[in-house]
């Protein structure tokens, strides 16, 4: 409702003083009805001011000087990629991506894993098909037929083997038994091995499945625990995924969330003039199963619901918690016991008071363990570059000993050339006897320094120890 002060200081320097016979052309009619409350200058809309827009977007470099096609272009891309980023969340662990992704591969593993499992039944069941009406259920089946392999090699010392598949010893013993009176046929090595192979194959997927069960989980506690906690986590994450994502299903109405997912029998019902659907997804909860056929539809209404209120909280808190989900479903257990015994379930507003004081318990906890982490983390970190830092000091002190150390033994070096080569000099070059006696006067006056001294003497005693050696 407010105009933009940037707008209207453009607008201010851009229109001229006499602006009662201006009209301006503006693509949208919310901005001209801002402008002409603002400034009370008239403003069209309609096609004709779209097409010149166009038109101007079109031809921009043109009209600007200094502004190439290649730089409005680049301009162009930056604010793409900067409104693409703006719609894109950063904050990782409150992205339902990977949960529309995860419901998504969990259903088409549920779907392979039963095709597969059926066709190791048949397959095995050539050899031994009594184990089919023992053992029902699929992974164990295909373990069961992988640990047997041929079934005339199965005794009495696999059964602890076969116990710890089946987990009861009866049903070994059943096995073992079916297995000396089956009316299979016998069966090659090499297919056997191809049984083994497709039955691994098939044990593994059926792993994998309860690790990604485990990992949706987890991320719907991290994303959405208020509708988890309500209607559980495979049926909410159906329901994101339905919706497109947590935002989406928040904007939905109770309504279309009671029936997400049965549009198909919506728009036959509508087409027929029959009776619309009372339920979709949500049907899949445990509440609509435990009502009487009299209450599902009532129960549905009352599920969808609690499960919008869920949802809204869990997209637009800034701290999601499980608080307001386990309220939501106590409330829904209290219609369900209302629907059986008649007993009065509580209003709404008391417990959303006692949940809204709880989730604040909660947030509050939630706020000191993060604060506790970030100072754990400085702390850390403060100590890392303090160490860094005697790390550096100490290098560069090491560094500056050994260029002294180096410094003062070539210090050394050179006195010792020095002095060897003093020697030398005066054997070559004598100089005349009387500024010889002069000069050895003075030097008696004058005392050497005790380094000189002991570096002039050091070689005569080396010449005589080495002359007493010699001698010896």
């Amino acid at each position: 409702g407010v105009l933009h002060e940037d707008l209207r200081l453009l607008l201010d320097t851009a229109l001229p003083p006499k602006r009662k016979k201006v009209v301006l052309g503006v693509g949208d009619a919310k901005m001209g009805a801002a402008v002409l409350e603002e400034l009370g200058v008239q403003c069209q809309t309609g096609g004709v001011v779209a097409e010149l827009m166009r038109g101007i977007r079109l031809h921009f470099p043109a009209l600007v000087r200094g502004l190439t096609a290649q730089s409005a272009a680049k301009a162009q891309l930056g604010l793409g990629h900067s409104y693409s980023r703006a719609k894109v969340k950063f904050n990782v662990h409150r992205v339902d991506n990977m949960i529309i992704q995860s419901i998504s591969l969990l259903d088409q593993l549920d779907k392979d894993i039963n095709t597969f499992s059926m066709r190791v039944r048949e397959w095995y069941g050539y050899h031994f098909p009594e184990l089919i009406k023992i053992v029902p259920e699929n992974s164990m089946y295909c373990r069961v037929a992988k640990f047997i392999g041929n079934r005339r090699e199965l005794s009495e010392e696999s059964l602890e083997g076969l116990e710890e598949i089946v987990m009861d010893s009866a049903k070994a013993q059943t096995i073992l038994e079916a297995s000396r009176s089956s009316m299979g046929m016998d069966i090659s090595p090499l297919d056997l091995i191809n049984i083994e192979s497709f039955s691994r194959r098939v044990i593994s997927l059926s792993e994998y499945r309860k690790g990604l069960q485990e990992y949706l989980r987890s991320k719907m506690s991290q994303v959405a625990p208020s509708l988890s906690a309500l209607i559980g986590e495979v049926v909410g994450a159906r329901l994101i995924s339905h919706a497109g994502s947590l935002t989406n299903l928040a904007k939905y109405p109770a309504s279309t969330v009671q029936i997400l997912g049965a549009e198909k029998a919506l728009f036959r019902a509508l087409k027929t003039r029959g009776n619309t659907p009372k339920y979709g997804l949500i049907f899949h909860s445990t509440f609509i199963g435990r009502a009487a056929a009299k209450n599902k539809g009532r129960i549905s209404r009352y599920l969808a619901n609690k499960c919008t209120i869920a949802s809204r909280i869990d997209c637009f808190s800034e701290i999601p918690t499980s608080v307001f989900g386990d309220k939501l479903r106590e409330q829904v257990e209290e219609r369900l016991a209302f629907y059986e015994t008649g007993e009065p379930p509580r209003k709404n507003l008391e417990v959303m008071k006692e949940a809204v004081v709880e989730a604040n318990e909660v947030v509050a906890e939630v706020k000191r363990r993060q604060e506790k982490k970030e100072k754990k983390r400085k702390k850390r970190e403060k100590r890392r570059l303090e160490a860094l830092a005697a790390a550096a000091e100490e290098a560069a002190e090491n560094s500056v000993m050994e260029t002294e150390e180096n410094d003062v033994g070539a210090k050394k070096k050179k006195k010792k050339k020095k002095q060897q080569e003093q020697p030398e000099e005066s054997d070559a070059e004598p100089e005349p006897e009387e500024n010889g006696v002069e000069e050895e006067e003075e030097e008696e006056e004058e005392p050497l320094p005790k380094k000189k001294r002991k570096v002039v003497v050091e070689p005569e005693q080396e010449e005589e120890e080495e002359k007493k050696k010699k001698k010896k």
